[in-house]
C-alpha cells in the first residue's frame, strides 16, 4: 500500500478547498436549522388552532417532505422551482452582490446556496413537527384544561404551557434532526452546491488523493457532528428544567390572559 500523501491534501488549493467546503456547510446547516425550526413552529401552531382543515395542510406537508428522498427535493428545487420564478428575482440572486458574502468568504444569496438551505429545511421541518409533537402529547391534559380556563388563547397556550415542555420531552431526538441536517447537507453536491463534499471530490479529481481527501472530510464531519450535539444538549432545554418552566408559567398567567 503507497504512503499517504497528507500534503496533496493539507497544502495549497486542496487545502484552501477543504476549508471553504467546511466553512460553507456549517453556514447551510445553521440557514436550514433555522428554516426548519420556524416552518415546525408555524405547523405546530396550525395544527393545533387550525381545526380539521389546518391538520390536513400539515399532514400533507409532513407526509410529502418525508416519504420523498432528500436528493430527488434538492433537484427538484434547483433544476425545476428555481426556473418558474420570475426572471426578475432570478436575474437579482445572479448579479454579484458584496453584502452576500458571509464571514469565510461564502456567498449566501446564491440559487445553489438557497436552494440547498431551503431544501434542507423543508425536508427537516417535517421531521421536527412530528419529534416536537410527541413531545406536545407528553404535557398532561389537565395543563392544558387548565390554562383554557383562564383564557389562554391557542397561541398563548402553545408558547407558555405546551412548546417549553414539549421541547424538554422531545429535545433528544430534535438534536438527532439538526445532526442529520448537516450530514445530509452533502448531498447539496448533486445541484453543484460547493461544500465540503463537493470540495472533497474536487481533490479527487484534481490530484487523484481520494483516500487522504475523504479521511480529512469524514473527520470534519465526525468533528462537527460532536461538537453540534454537545452544544445543543447543553443550551438545549431538558427535563430537569420543565418544572422550572411550569413554575414560572404559573407566575405568569395573570399578564397573558387577556
Amino acid at each position: 500500500m503507497p504512503a499517504l500523501d497528507w500534503q496533496g491534501v493539507l497544502t495549497g488549493q486542496p487545502l484552501q478547498w477543504i476549508l471553504s467546503g467546511f466553512l460553507t456547510t456549517l453556514w447551510v446547516t445553521l440557514a436550514g436549522a433555522i428554516l426548519a425550526s420556524l416552518l415546525a413552529l408555524l405547523f405546530l401552531l396550525l395544527r393545533l388552532s387550525g381545526g380539521r382543515f389546518g391538520n390536513g395542510v400539515v399532514s400533507c406537508w409532513v407526509s410529502l417532505f418525508r416519504n420523498t428522498p432528500l436528493l430527488v427535493q434538492l433537484l427538484f428545487w434547483y433544476f425545476a422551482a428555481w426556473n418558474g420564478l420570475p426572471l426578475a428575482f432570478r436575474d437579482l440572486v445572479n448579479a454579484d452582490h458584496s453584502w452576500s458574502i458571509l464571514p469565510g468568504g461564502v456567498w449566501w444569496f446564491t440559487p445553489e446556496f438557497l436552494c440547498s438551505a431551503w431544501g434542507l429545511g423543508v425536508f427537516t421541518s417535517a421531521f421536527l413537527i412530528e419529534e416536537v409533537e410527541s413531545g406536545l402529547r407528553s404535557v398532561p391534559a389537565g395543563q392544558r384544561e387548565a390554562a383554557l380556563a383562564q383564557g389562554f388563547s391557542a397561541w398563548r397556550l402553545f408558547r407558555y404551557i405546551l412548546l417549553p415542555q414539549g421541547l424538554a420531552n422531545a429535545w433528544q431526538p430534535v438534536v438527532g434532526q439538526y445532526l442529520n441536517l448537516m450530514k445530509l447537507s452533502s448531498l447539496a453536491s448533486g445541484i453543484g452546491f460547493a461544500e465540503l463534499t463537493y470540495q472533497v471530490w474536487q481533490i479527487e479529481s484534481y490530484n487523484a488523493h481520494a483516500l487522504e481527501a475523504f479521511t480529512v472530510g469524514t473527520v470534519l464531519y465526525l468533528l462537527t457532528g460532536v461538537a453540534m450535539g454537545m452544544a445543543l444538549v447543553r443550551i438545549g432545554p431538558s427535563v430537569k428544567r420543565k418544572h422550572h418552566a411550569t413554575v414560572a408559567t404559573g407566575s405568569e398567567k395573570h399578564d397573558c390572559r387577556t
